[in-house]
């Protein structure tokens, strides 16, 4: 690799010989600023354009604005004026913008996923010619496009196209030279002559040029006075002598003609010349400025009067008026060129508790969710203070977040989990955990008993209640007890007695229906609930019981008499209806015997009826069995006689 380099570098300036051999010109040099540009003839790889131009302290050129796309013409114009016409064609010229292997294209930023080669990210301008191919498995270069034929170059602004970066024995596809681009810390006004002469310039980057516009600092300048130099030379130094401030270190105009005096070149003066007689004269400058040290430049007496910083960047002259420097305001910092601001990212220095979003200028600190600005930092946000609390039931704050919860009957609902649902423990597998009946209210339950019965003290079970002064009514006596099912009564239990007695108005009717699948009351008989009364449970402590008195309630305002009437007649319907149920389900198991009666018999009858089948079947004789097998006989060999009129005999 190193010798491949070597040898490129010693055939490098054959090649450019070989163009200058052809009448164009070899190189071209144009200045401003802070940068020169210099474009060259050369059909050389990307790399060894860029060997090139390191060579001498500079890079493949950049073209991060139209500022300087527009430089970057004027060194290709310089370069295409050629003493004999060119064909028409299109030639193209390397400039510092690659794409690495590996790395891919990126059609979100305007460079495309390319980058400089003397540094720095994405810039505001590009001048592509089409979209770059979205390839990864090779180094991408960029040139830019220019007719060969056009001298100089029309005012469009040459376009960019991607390619691939060329080898040593194969530069590139219509590959004819490169530009490259010098950076220094400032320059020099050219010299001013104020009689016949020539200034030749040769730059640190061994560029040399007669028309510079700037020269650059450490530059050197050849001053030949007369025709042909007869009146001597004179060599200068572009010089640094302050901040910002760059000179050759003489006092006025060169190669003065007495003769001539400010009749040729304006005697060299920059703006104003003045005829002293004899021969002499000086050099003087508008009003609002003042001469220089070196008696011919002029500059304002405010530096800053021509605007020179740009963007938020404000202009301040220093303490003697010669000179200025440009200033950002807080949040910003001078970009390279130091006539303008660019933002800082606060941010990456952490400033904020939590999360910090960054300005122009400046930066904003927010908190996360769940969290709120306290003094510069962040506290957890109490979601469950009063006025926020978005729970139905119990709120229970967390860092930075909340859960919600809800009582014992309810569970948690909603889609966002902050509502509360009432759980209805009478239905799901056993349907409830009363024995009989079952009402469900919210959050919680109650139970209750058919007619005549009356709640255990477990407030789950019933038990046969005591509501008759006198003895039971005829019939078969009911169990004195019906036990609650394994497990149950140790849920929340709210029990309630369920008694029947006349209506005595809508208050005294109960809006609680039992759950499905319990037994049902009679039509004629109203559920009335007695107040409750507080029991101690044996289950666990949240275990709500809400216990029946053990007598039925009665209506305020009747007779005694007429109440025992009632519980009288209330204790007689209470014994037919149990009948009536007795009844029922004996009739309903004499129906049942009586149909697997008529199966069994129908079954038997089928039975026999194919044994005897069976038996008819052996009995019968069959159609053979009647007759008998002859004993075959031997058949005749005799030969009947053919004229016999009976077959068989002879006559």
């Amino acid at each position: 690799m190193a010798t491949s380099t070597g040898m490129s570098l010693l055939l490098l300036p054959l090649l450019l010989l070989g163009w200058a051999g052809t009448g164009a010109v070899a190189e071209a040099v144009v200045c401003a600023g802070t940068a020169c540009y210099t474009a060259h003839w050369g059909k050389l790889s990307a790399d060894q354009a860029q060997v090139n131009c390191s060579t001498n302290g500079g890079n493949l050129a950049t073209v991060r604005s139209t500022e300087e796309a527009q430089r970057v013409q004027q060194a290709l114009a310089q370069l295409l004026r050629p003493e004999a016409p060119l064909t028409t064609r299109t030639g193209k010229f390397w400039i510092g913008l690659q794409r690495d292997k590996g790395k891919c294209l990126d059609s979100n930023l305007l460079l495309k996923g390319f980058s400089w080669i003397g540094g720095g990210g994405d810039t505001p301008y590009t001048n592509w010619q089409k979209e770059p191919k979205n390839t990864c498995i090779s180094k991408r270069c960029v040139s830019l496009l220019l007719d060969l034929s056009l001298s100089p170059p029309t005012g469009r602004l040459s376009k960019w196209a991607e390619g691939p970066c060329g080898s040593p024995n194969s530069p590139g596809s219509n590959i004819e030279g490169f530009v490259c681009k010098f950076s220094f810390e400032g320059m020099c006004r050219p010299l001013a002559l104020g009689g016949p002469g020539q200034v030749t310039y040769t730059t640190p980057f061994q560029a040399t040029s007669s028309s510079l516009e700037a020269v650059p600092f450490a530059s050197m300048a050849n001053v030949a006075c007369g025709d042909e130099g007869k009146e001597g030379s004179h060599y200068f130094l572009c010089k640094k002598k302050g901040a910002d401030v760059f000179d050759w270190g003489t006092s006025g105009p060169l190669c003065v003609s007495s003769k001539l005096s400010c009749s040729f070149n304006n005697g060299g003066c920059q703006q104003y010349c003045f005829d002293g007689g004899e021969g002499s004269f000086r050099c003087g400058c508008q009003p609002g400025f003042r001469l220089m040290d070196d008696l011919v430049t002029c500059t304002s007496r405010n530096p800053c009067s021509s605007n020179p910083c740009r963007g938020v960047a404000t202009c301040k002259p220093d303490s003697l008026g010669k000179s200025y420097r440009c200033h950002c305001p807080p949040g910003y910092q001078l970009d390279p060129s130091e006539l303008d601001c660019r933002d800082v990212d606060e941010c990456q220095a952490s400033p904020c508790a939590q999360e910090c979003i960054n300005t122009p200028g400046s930066f904003r600190c927010t908190c996360w969710v769940g969290y709120e600005p306290d003094e510069g930092t962040c506290r957890d946000l109490d979601e469950c203070a009063p006025g926020r609390n978005p729970c139905a039931q119990a709120c229970t704050n967390t860092d930075g977040s909340f859960h919600c919860s809800c009582e014992e009957g309810y569970k948690v609902a909603g889609e966002d989990g902050t509502q509360c649902q009432d759980v209805d423990e009478c239905t799901g597998q056993g349907a409830g955990p009363c024995r009989d009946l079952c009402f469900n209210v919210p959050g919680s339950f109650r139970c209750g008993c058919l007619p005549g019965w009356e709640l255990a003290p477990n407030g789950v079970s019933c038990i046969l209640g005591h509501t008759s002064p006198g003895p039971p009514t005829e019939g078969p006596a009911p169990p004195t007890d019906r036990p609650a099912p394994q497990g149950e009564g140790q849920g929340s239990i709210a029990p309630s007695a369920i008694t029947s007695s006349p209506p005595r108005g809508p208050e005294a009717t109960s809006e609680e229906a039992p759950t499905m699948g319990r037994p049902s009351l009679p039509s004629n008989i109203l559920i009335t609930h007695a107040p409750p009364k507080l029991l101690a449970s044996s289950g666990p402590p949240s275990n709500k019981v809400e216990p029946s008195t053990s007598r039925p309630t009665a209506a305020a305002g009747h007779a005694e008499s007429a109440d025992g009437d009632s519980m009288a007649k209330q204790n007689e319907d209470s014994t037919n209806g149990q009948k009536l149920l007795l009844f029922y389900i004996l009739g309903t198991v004499v129906a049942i015997l009586l149909l697997l009666a008529l199966a069994l018999g129908l079954l038997v009858y089928r039975k026999r009826k194919a044994k005897r089948a069976e038996k008819r079947e052996k009995n019968t004789p069959s159609a053979a069995d009647s007759y008998s097998w002859v004993p075959e006989r031997a058949e005749s060999r005799a030969k009947e006689n053919e004229y016999s009129p009976t077959p068989g005999t002879d006559c």
